[in-house]
């Protein structure tokens, strides 16, 4: 069986270029081709000296690689371009750019159907990370009172994170109601911070810090945490070549690694 054809996109980026590597390496998989803003040449040389294509324009080599699968860990506005003109082109997505808008996913899983490829879209490829957001489901059904501390690098882009937001509404859709929120002298809102689907949210950004996430449970006489740490971005790539070799099996929306994981 010949090994799936890949392109990413970013991939000069910090998870871009973890992608680059893994998935060169991997047997079952190919990297045919490379894309990022402002390309240092038209050809991006491996460890193996191998040569892929390398370009800004995202349709020439989609045109010219004939990928099966296009990754994409850039920004919004980029994702959404790009997801649009992979699927036209007929090549599935897995997309962990972070920042995506709910009528962004579903925008996606639109192209998805009508185009008849698949979609990977997930807040988080670490798996640590999807467990994470599991187990926190399953405490929401016991736990009356919960907020998330979310800690990242100064240069993430936004605030609260996609890891965050989506722990939070699958917190809320597995509770079936609303959570408790303890009673305060004065509501300070700006050190509270940003409140979802009745979970507050509190968002750090420093230098030294990768990503971080810790959901937090009280009850009387007792806490429950849940926390997940990443060390180094290496921990995403079982999650991206997990997805890459499942999208090109299915046809639709994936939203999160859940799923693929058998944990819904």
């Amino acid at each position: 069986m010949r090994p799936i054809k890949v392109v990413v996109n970013g991939a000069l980026g910090k998870v871009g270029r973890e992608v680059v590597t893994t998935v060169s390496h991997d047997p079952e998989t190919q990297l045919v081709g490379a894309v990022e803003m402002k390309p240092a040449s038209a050809y991006l040389t491996l460890a193996d000296d191998t040569k892929v294509p390398f370009s800004a324009d995202m349709e020439s080599i989609l045109v010219n690689c004939l990928p099966d699968v296009l990754v994409d860990f850039t920004n919004r506005r980029v994702a959404m371009l790009a997801a649009k003109n992979a699927a036209q082109h007929g090549v599935n997505l897995v997309i962990g750019t972070t920042g995506l808008t709910p009528e962004d996913v579903q925008e996606i899983g639109r192209l998805a159907t009508v185009n008849k490829v698949g979609a990977v879209v997930a807040p988080n490829f670490a798996l640590g990370a999807v467990v994470m957001m599991h187990l926190s489901r399953i405490a929401a059904k016991y736990l009356d009172y919960v907020e998330i501390i979310e800690l990242h690098h100064n240069q993430k882009a936004d605030a609260p994170s996609g890891t965050a937001l989506a722990t939070a509404r699958l917190m809320a859709q597995a509770r079936g109601k609303p959570f408790s929120r303890p009673p305060v002298e004065k509501e300070l809102a700006d050190s509270r911070k940003e409140l979802v689907e009745g979970v507050t949210i509190h968002s750090v950004r420093l230098p030294g810090l990768m990503a971080h996430q810790e959901v937090l449970f009280g009850a009387p006489g007792q806490t429950l945490s849940i926390r997940h740490d990443t060390i180094n971005r290496e921990c995403y790539m079982p999650g991206v070549m997990l997805a890459i070799k499942e999208v090109v099996k299915r046809q639709g929306l994936i939203y999160g690694l859940d799923t693929l994981l058998g944990l819904q």
